[in-house]
């Protein structure tokens, strides 16, 4: 029914905006620009536990300023807080609202990588990915608290602080939370428009595993003995070699070594060898074929003699793959876009980088729609930055589609 309802919404999308919420909007770019500069000012890096505690409490104390009834979490295997917040309306359809507040950069970056306007660009250590998406969450329930809006059951919003590290604290409750709404929209960064042209939303992203290669030799000493020794690290370089293209032939699997741990002296043959993978999954039986792969090739050879080699493949993040519902909603989202002189809304169908849609579409139950954050680029690397002309329109899709939504 809801599938259908969107759909029937999509056809019926009006040509001129919402001029009420386009002016709200328009008036809100200033405040977004300076909550985007206390957000990324509050350094949060995925495992500086303190620091995300500090993020956390500010949002919570912004989500109570705003309504919203609040519950914050600590870490429990991981280093992120987490931070719930609720709204009761008078409506029926239950809608929920993701965005996590840890980065990927260290505690200190802003030493070297400070907030920086540059024309259209607004830059900043995690300004897009993704606090970018934790301030237009703040500034649509202000839009909408303004506007005296309550027509629906029920708004949730939680803000994890664990995404960057697996959310191995927080996947779990979006997947339960989730179950409960209706609609789950996430608020991560969609590519600038100097990347894409235009600005869009995603329709599905790539679940998220870990491959892990581990190596036993035999130690000995490094000058006066080595060739008694067995060393695992050049094993380990053997076994990286030799699977390093092995995902290339398993379609909707990607695989790539990033870190290798090995020896703990500089004059001793490395007994233990470590390897770890980074490993993407974008369809179905895709990390059972991987995890096969893995093993025969391991198996076929050795480059040191008398070592052992082992290889698993562990999945963590699910794969976020859209269905029906969420092209009813991309639909509704490009309809929406349209009425903005006719902008468009690119669909992008699939990111190799894993987010918490994964787990919030796991259950099946509520509709979801990745990516309705801020425009930008530079994640995860040097001069991250948002397009500051992408503050109202990404505002009003965001208050324009709840609001449609909410209705029956």
């Amino acid at each position: 029914m809801l599938a259908l309802a969107l759909c029937a919404f999509a056809a019926a999308a009006a040509a001129a905006p919402d001029e009420k919420l386009l002016a709200a909007a328009r008036a809100a770019q200033p405040a977004v620009i300076e909550t985007l500069k206390e957000l990324v000012t509050i350094e949060s890096g995925t495992m500086d536990a303190p620091g995300i505690a500090r993020l956390a409490a500010h949002v919570e104390a912004r989500l109570q300023a705003l309504g919203l009834a609040t519950e914050r979490s600590g870490p429990v295997r991981g280093k992120g807080s987490m931070v719930k917040g609720t709204l009761t309306g008078t409506g029926t359809k239950k809608l929920m609202l993701i965005a996590h507040l840890d980065t990927v950069y260290w505690p200190g970056i802003l030493a070297t990588q400070p907030i920086r306007q540059d024309g259209n660009r607004l830059y900043g250590p995690g300004i897009a990915d993704d606090k970018g998406g934790v301030a237009v969450v703040l500034h649509t329930l202000a839009i909408l608290r303004d506007a005296g809006w309550r027509n629906y059951a029920r708004i949730t919003v939680l803000f994890n602080g664990d995404e960057e590290s697996g959310s191995t604290d927080s996947g779990e409750l979006i997947a339960t939370l989730a179950d409960q709404h209706d609609v789950v929209l996430s608020y991560e960064p969609i590519a600038a428009k100097a990347v894409a042209r235009d600005e869009g939303v995603l329709l599905a992203a790539a679940g998220v595993g870990t491959a892990t290669l581990e190596v036993t030799g035999r130690a000995a000493h490094a000058g006066a003995a080595p060739d008694q020794g067995r060393n695992a690290l050049i094993e380990a370089a053997h076994q990286v070699l030799q699977t390093q293209d092995i995902a290339k032939g398993i379609p909707g699997a990607q695989l790539n070594w990033t870190k290798v741990v090995s020896g703990q002296t500089l004059n001793q043959i490395p007994d233990k060898a470590v390897a770890v993978a980074d490993v993407r999954l974008m369809a179905p039986g895709a990390a059972d074929k991987l995890a096969a792969a893995l093993q025969a090739k391991v198996a076929e050879s050795r480059r040191v003699p008398d070592t052992e080699v082992s290889v698993k493949l562990v999945v963590g993040r699910p794969p976020f793959v859209g269905d029906a519902r969420t092209r009813a909603l991309a639909a509704r989202a490009q309809a929406i876009y349209a009425e903005l002189d006719g902008r468009k809304l690119l669909l992008h169908p699939m990111s190799g980088g894993g987010t918490d849609a994964g787990y919030a579409n796991r259950g099946g139950k509520a509709a979801v729609l990745e990516s309705l954050g801020l425009a930008g680029w530079g994640y995860h690397a040097k001069d991250e930055y948002i397009e500051i002309d992408s503050i109202v329109p990404r505002l009003y899709l965001s208050t324009r589609l709840l609001m449609d939504l909410a209705q029956d």
